[in-house]
Formats: structure tokens, C-alpha cells, sequence
């Protein structure tokens, strides 16, 4: 890890100086506050390095009356205006004036809407400036033992502005430069010197926040991952540095800067920010590479400001015991050679798939360790059909064999007898219009399924030895070596290279052991992002050791889900010509069958 502390900022970091801004100060007079309102009179003062550079000024003719009220405030009347050019004459002609600067106004979440509006009705495309409100800067730059509120005729006699604010458009946007000019000279002394600090300094992000922006200046225009640490001293003077957070971008640089501007809301990263004392990063040869290590370091380093990925092996699976007569159990462990179903994010969603298996296959439920020769009182659900009671021993015992392999074969082959285990009682619901507990069923049926092809899409992914893959970029070709569904190595080359690269890249790839259980040697949330990156279109396989592919059986063809929870009767789903219903649709990308490179 590099340390991105420099010593001084370059000019480009420093932003844009406000004596080389211009700004056009824009005021409106319209016919109310509401949606439906109209523009009567447009004034804007284009001002650079404390001069006056121009000054816009028309009135405008509106469509619908104007109310008495506006007419006493402004004097602007129908008499006034009934030669004034129309909103499509005005609005092109400020938008020729304004073009390039950035806007101010008096409260500009008025002026600016009703312009964003106006530009939208009349088909103009909204250049989208940068806006400074003279409300928002003075709220933040002045006390309240200054001024008693921040109305614009309060803060032109603070200000002692040479025109005096009178509800036209003109005087008023007259006013308002002064007003901005006063400002920019309060907020000059606290460090505001560029247009971003005074964007950053209206919304309140601290000058010390600012001040740790020139952090990412050492930081490279690459993909990679970030870390935010604080250095502290122990109790035996040992120095001691904690990861605070870590993130990772396609661009790092420019990541970095954002969390000392105003477009960090966060008020979890805030805090983050004030307590951090430096920034390390990692360069990656791919954006899939920068994902990958994200997610390691999140794990190893825990970060306190981290939420996401923090528990990425706090897993549940679904395990049949080995046992003479074998029940489904929650386990948070895989122990090699167990049969297991999942994984699951939490106990909830592995009790709703074991409900769905308890309705498919009449496995028992109770938890008493059965013996295969001493037989025992059977329980309710063996007198409802629903257990095929192997603890009387008899033909429940002989036939239980059969029905946990069919539970197996469900988990590893075939997952339509499950997804046709309730249509009797699906149609029954239907046909009495019982909609919601027939929502709920097929509900859970649905949350399996998805559960299901996780499962298949991670087995499949971990059984293989080796997979080298590639797909276009900027970079030329972002080439990835996956062991066992874990990322061994990742490069990026240009096409005339990406060959040699690839096998370069194999040849110094990190040894990887064949895991335990099945499961992917790296952790479940790694592997399920190299499976979205290998799924996605135009990524080549160069070369496979082993088959990367699913049973299949393992799902169902695109749309057909209601086809198989309720049958052809009451499905109506078309059937896609040249496709068989049961096999998985590879035109999607989400098909486990290795599609040819």
C-alpha cells in the first residue's frame, strides 16, 4: 500500500479560482409560487472579479392573468406587459446571456425551478450550471446576532448595497450581487478561496474536511481499492494504525475527492472523514480485481464504518444428516462429504426452503434420533399424511430411503419435482379465489427457486480446478484466473498481447487447494461476483480445466416458473418455440452452461 499524504496540492486540485468565476445573478417576477404559475420579468447581472461585465433585462408576456395581489407587489401589470415578447422569445435570449456561467440567486430553488421548467415546456436543453444560493451562503457565513433573518432586503442594508431590493427583477438581481460580493469577502477569510470550496462551504462541509482533500492528489486515475485508516499511540507507545474504511472505485482518484465535497451526505462517513488521518490504496490490473479485494479486506481488516460485507462467512445451509432415518438440520458449518443445500443469508430464509421441502417430500420433522430397529410412537403429522412415519419401522422405514434420496436429487439435479409438489393445493386456492395464501405458497416456492440456483450457480463455480477468462475493455482485455471459484490472479493486456498475458498470468496465479463440502475455496460472496462478471455478455472462456456447468434440470426455461407451480391449465405461459420448458434459457446469461468461447 502507497500512503497518499502530500506535501503540497497541485493547481488542479486547488479548483477554480472565484476572481476567474463568472457569475450571472438572476432574479424572476412571476405570477405565483404554484406548478401552474408564469414568468413576468426576467433581470440577471453578469459580474467577473467584483465587475459588472453585463446586465439582461425583459419583461415577458404571460398566457394566464395576472392576480391583483402580484400586480400591487411588483407593479408589474397586464397593461405592462401586453407588448413584452413572449416566454419563448425571453428564455432563448437568457439562455444566450447565462450560457457558460454559474448561476446565483436569491433563493434559487424558486428562480432556478421555474427557469428549469420554462426550458423544459419550451424543448431547451438544460445546460445544468452550477447553482449558488445567496440564502444558503449567508445562513452559513453569518451569525444570528448579525443579521435577524436572511431575507434580501435584510442582507442589502447589512451589506449596505447600493441599489435597494424593490420586487423587480432587475434592482432585485442588482441587490443580490451585492449581496454575493459580501459574502464572497466574509467567507474569504475562513479558507474559501475556488467555486468547489464555495459550493462545499453553503452546505456546511468544515474547513478541515476541506483541508484533507489535497489527500487524493497522490492518488492515480485507476481502478483499484481505497482504505481509510487513523494512526494513534497505545498505552505502551506503540504506534497503531486502524482501518477505518475501505471502498473501492474504476476511477480512485476521483472516489477519494468526493468524500471531501458536498456530494458526501453521509453522515456515518462525516464522521469517518474528521476521525481519519490518511489514505492508503491498491492498484488493480481489473475492475473485477478492485471488487475481489474490496471484499478480502473488508473481511480481514473489519472496518468500523463498514456495514456491507462485514459477516461474509455468517452463512446457513440446509444439511440431511447422516443418520438411518435423516431429517433436514440449520447448520452454519459444511462439513466435508455433507449433503447441503444453500447457502442462506440467515436462519429465516433456510427455514422457509426447509417448509418447502417438508411439503414436496414427507420427510420427518421432529429432532428424536430414530432407531432402525426399535420402533416408536409416530406423531400427529404421520396421522395427516404429511411424514411417511419411519419411526413405527414397516413400510414408512422401507419407503424413507427413497423419499430422502429423492430430497438429494432434488438438491443436486432435478428441482422440478419440488416446484410440482403443491400444484393440487395451488389450484384448489385458485379456483376458490383464496388469492393470498396461493400468493404466499407460491411465494416461498419462488424464494426456493432463487435459492436453488445460487446454490447450482456456486457448486457449479466451485468445482472447477481452472478457468481463464477475458473480456473487452479499455484496457485492451481484462483477463481473470479463477481456481475453485475463487479469483487467483487478474492482468489486463492489449489484444495483440492477451494471449501471452493470459498464460502469463496462469503460470504466476495463486496456488489454490480444492475446498471442503463443495463450496467455493474463496468466500460466497466473492465467488457470486466472478459469477456475475463470467455471466455478463462478451466474456470469452481462453481455458477450462474441468466442467463449468450446471444439471439440466436445475431450472426452468425463462417465464416458465408459473408454469411449473400451477401447471399448462392455469399457467397460460406461451412456451418459446425450439425450447424445452425444463432446461434453463442461455440466450438470458444467467444459464449455467458454459457457452463457447
Amino acid at each position: 500500500m502507497t500512503p497518499t499524504v502530500p506535501i503540497q496540492p497541485s493547481f488542479d486540485d486547488l479548483g477554480v479560482p472565484l476572481s476567474e468565476v463568472t457569475f450571472v445573478v438572476v432574479d424572476l417576477e412571476t405570477t405565483g409560487s404554484t406548478a401552474e404559475s408564469e414568468i413576468t420579468e426576467i433581470g440577471a447581472v453578469k459580474v467577473c472579479g467584483g465587475d459588472v461585465i453585463g446586465e439582461f433585462q425583459t419583461l415577458v408576456r404571460p398566457v394566464s392573468p395576472i392576480p391583483p395581489m402580484i400586480q400591487v407587489l411588483t407593479g408589474i401589470t397586464p397593461q405592462l406587459v401586453a407588448s413584452a415578447p413572449p416566454i419563448d422569445v425571453a428564455l432563448p435570449s437568457f439562455d444566450q446571456f447565462s450560457a457558460g456561467a454559474v448561476l446565483v440567486a436569491h433563493n434559487a430553488r424558486f428562480d432556478v425551478g421555474f427557469l428549469r421548467r420554462g426550458y423544459e415546456q419550451l424543448g431547451l436543453a438544460w445546460r445544468g450550471p452550477a447553482v449558488v444560493d445567496t440564502v444558503a451562503l449567508a445562513r452559513t457565513a453569518l451569525l444570528r446576532d448579525e443579521v435577524p433573518n436572511c431575507k434580501l432586503g435584510t442582507l442589502a442594508r447589512y451589506f449596505r448595497s447600493t441599489t435597494e431590493p424593490n420586487h423587480r427583477a432587475l434592482s432585485d438581481a442588482r441587490a443580490t450581487v451585492d449581496v454575493l460580493h459580501g459574502l464572497l469577502e466574509r467567507v474569504g477569510n475562513l479558507g474559501v478561496a475556488t467555486l468547489e470550496d464555495l459550493t462545499e462551504f453553503a452546505v456546511k462541509v468544515s474547513p478541515d474536511r476541506r483541508a484533507k482533500r489535497v489527500w487524493a492528489t497522490a492518488v492515480p486515475e485507476a481502478a483499484g481499492v481505497y482504505s481509510f485508516y487513523t494512526d494513534s499511540t497505545d498505552a505502551d507507545g506503540h504506534r497503531r494504525r486502524e482501518v477505518l474504511y475501505v471502498g473501492k472505485s474504476n476511477n480512485l482518484r476521483r472516489r477519494v475527492r468526493s468524500y471531501f465535497t458536498a456530494s458526501e451526505t453521509r453522515g456515518r462517513i462525516h464522521e469517518m472523514v474528521r476521525v481519519a488521518t490518511g489514505v492508503d490504496f491498491v492498484t488493480c490490473a481489473t475492475d473485477l480485481e478492485a471488487e475481489v479485494r474490496e471484499l478480502r479486506m473488508i473481511e480481514s481488516r473489519a472496518p468500523r464504518y463498514n456495514r456491507r460485507s462485514k459477516n461474509q462467512r455468517r452463512l446457513v445451509w440446509l444439511r440431511l444428516t447422516d443418520e438411518a432415518f435423516p431429517r433436514l438440520s440449520i447448520v452454519t458449518r459444511v462439513p466435508d462429504g455433507a449433503t447441503v443445500f444453500g447457502p442462506f443469508r440467515n436462519r429465516e430464509g433456510a427455514e422457509e426452503a426447509a417448509l418447502t421441502l417438508y411439503d414436496a417430500f414427507k420427510v420427518r420433522r421432529c429432532s428424536t434420533r430414530l432407531s432402525a430397529r426399535k420402533p416408536s410412537a409416530s406423531c400427529a403429522l404421520a396421522e395427516m399424511g404429511r411424514c411417511v412415519a419411519p419411526c413405527e419401522l414397516g413400510e414408512g422405514a422401507e419407503r424413507y430411503g427413497e423419499v430422502a434420496d429423492a430430497l438429494r436429487d432434488s438438491w443436486t439435479s432435478d428441482v422440478r419435482p419440488v416446484l410440482r409438489s403443491v400444484r393440487g393445493r395451488l389450484r384448489r386456492l385458485v379456483e376458490q379465489e383464496r388469492y393470498e395464501e396461493a400468493g404466499v405458497i407460491a411465494g416461498r416456492l419462488s424464494g426456493y427457486y432463487r435459492a436453488s440456483l445460487r446454490h447450482h450457480r456456486l457448486r457449479s463455480l466451485a468445482a472447477v480446478p481452472q478457468l481463464i477468462a477475458a473480456v473487452e475493455s479499455a484496457r485492451g482485455w481484462d483477463i481473470h484466473v479463477i481456481r475453485y471459484g475463487r479469483l487467483a490472479a487478474a492482468t489486463a493486456a492489449p489484444s495483440a498481447l492477451a494471449r501471452s498475458a493470459a498464460e502469463e498470468a496462469a503460470a504466476s496465479a495463486e496456488t489454490v487447494l480444492r475446498p471442503a463440502g463443495g463450496l467455493p475455496a474463496g468466500s460466497v460472496e466473492e465467488a457470486e461476483r466472478i459469477a456475475a462478471w463470467l455471466e455478463q455478455p462478451g466474456v470469452r472462456l481462453i481455458e477450462t480445466d474441468g466442467d463449468w456447468a450446471w444439471p439440466v434440470h436445475a431450472g426452468v426455461a425463462e417465464g416458465a416458473l408459473a408454469l411449473e407451480l400451477l401447471g399448462p391449465e392455469l399457467a397460460r405461459v406461451p412456451r418459446v418455440p425450439g425450447h424445452d420448458d425444463a432446461r434453463p434459457a442461455e440466450r438470458d446469461g444467467r444459464s449455467g452452461y458454459v457457452r463457447p468461447a
